[in-house]
């Protein structure tokens, strides 16, 4: 066993204990719970959802395959959170806004962002960290945890200015709660009563540290008493259960009832099925089967499953979703790979006035141009 994996299988000495039993909907072979209710979603609206979930995992798939084969940049794999990515931009209306990491691939595209736009930025075209006109997203965030008090920010700007038939919706994974920003974020949020909601993705690892050395609170959701807001635990892997709870902490922000206040913290419970990205190999911290207990409540296997029994999907309906998906991935990459930038745009705006070593490099890359020719560059820097 290596040092890490001995470190992070260490108990922690104490905890603060509270009820931590997630929201759920559906069971893993994809019945309902008992005593659960299903959201009231069309039988066309969960096909869609279904196909968006699949046509996710299977564009997760092929990304991880580009930037192997050196077509993308280094990439964020989310299967395994693919489901409460599309569930949670499902409940989102045009008008909120959404703040992503740089996993929240399939949230972003169900808001409204094209795949061909989320591999353009891989690609090193800076189009694709663009705000889309009519797409209310804003760029991915590199930097962990950054974004909450963004957008706390634009929350508060919305409240003041009386749009309240606003919201904004911010992705963070477990390891962000660490940071300074979270905190701050969260607690502007409570203070002002601003009208965000907070989606926390603990998929259980940090790149390498687990949930366990993460906080010594039994749950995130708990860190929202701290800040005087509310806060809900659901089944990340239950994309109807992650639909419910956001469609409802987002109903709240916009129009609280007497006594509630408006931000909410949830907590989507689930796991990273693959590395942190693609710079990184899960093996050397944490067991190969430790995946393998929950791929058993697989998102994209659940709801199927209950789509099926509900007669809503059958083979022919899901061969047919197979091909529109395999058609979509395919045109993005084309697309994607269609567009070109001129290399030297690298050394723009780095700083206000280029220095002299910025400026040698970027003559030294034109005279290799000017040598070689584009269409032979690739091979020579190789």
């Amino acid at each position: 066993m290596s040092a890490q994996k001995e470190l992070n299988q260490q108990e922690p000495t104490s905890r603060v204990t509270t009820d931590t039993r997630p929201v759920q909907v559906l069971e893993a072979d994809g019945s309902v719970c008992p005593n659960a209710t299903v959201p009231d979603l069309s039988d066309e609206e969960l096909l869609s959802m279904y196909e968006d979930i699949k046509l996710a995992r299977r564009f997760d798939q092929r990304a991880i395959s580009l930037q192997r084969q050196g077509r993308i940049a280094t990439y964020a794999p989310m299967t395994g959170q693919e489901g409460a990515q599309v569930a949670t931009s499902y409940a989102l209306e045009q008008r909120d806004w959404l703040f992503p990491t740089y996993r929240e691939h399939a949230a972003k595209y169900v808001h409204g962002v094209s795949l061909a736009a989320l591999l353009k930025p891989l690609r090193g075209i800076r189009e694709g960290y663009a705000v889309p006109d009519g797409v209310n997203v804003m760029p991915e965030y590199i930097p962990i945890a950054t974004q909450i008090p963004q957008a706390m920010g634009m929350a508060w700007g919305n409240k003041l200015q009386g749009k309240v038939d606003h919201a904004v919706l911010c992705h963070f994974g477990d390891g962000a709660t660490s940071e300074g920003d979270f905190h701050e974020g969260l607690n502007f949020a409570g203070v002002f009563d601003v009208p965000a909601v907070f989606v926390c993705n603990n998929n259980q690892w940090a790149i390498s540290v687990p949930r366990e050395r993460q906080t010594a609170s039994e749950t995130i959701a708990q860190k929202a008493q701290a800040y005087g807001i509310e806060s809900v635990r659901v089944d990340g892997l239950d994309p109807l259960a992650v639909y419910q709870v956001t469609k409802a902490a987002l109903s709240k922000a916009k129009n609280p009832a007497a006594g509630e206040r408006r931000p909410t913290l949830i907590e989507a419970v689930q796991y990273r099925y693959g590395a942190h990205t693609t710079a990184d190999d899960p093996s050397v911290y944490r067991d190969d089967d430790e995946a393998e207990e929950w791929k058993d409540k697989d998102p994209l296997d659940r709801l199927q499953k209950y789509l099926y029994k509900e007669g809503i999907l059958d083979e022919e309906i899901d061969a047919e979703l197979d091909e529109r998906i395999e058609t979509t991935i395919k045109n993005a990459i084309t697309e994607a790979e269609s567009v070109s930038e001129d290399p030297e745009l690298m050394f723009e705006h780095v700083y206000e006035e280029m220095p002299d070593r910025l400026r040698e490099q970027r003559d030294e890359l034109a005279a290799l141009r000017e040598k070689y020719g584009d269409e032979s560059f690739e091979e020579v820097l190789e």
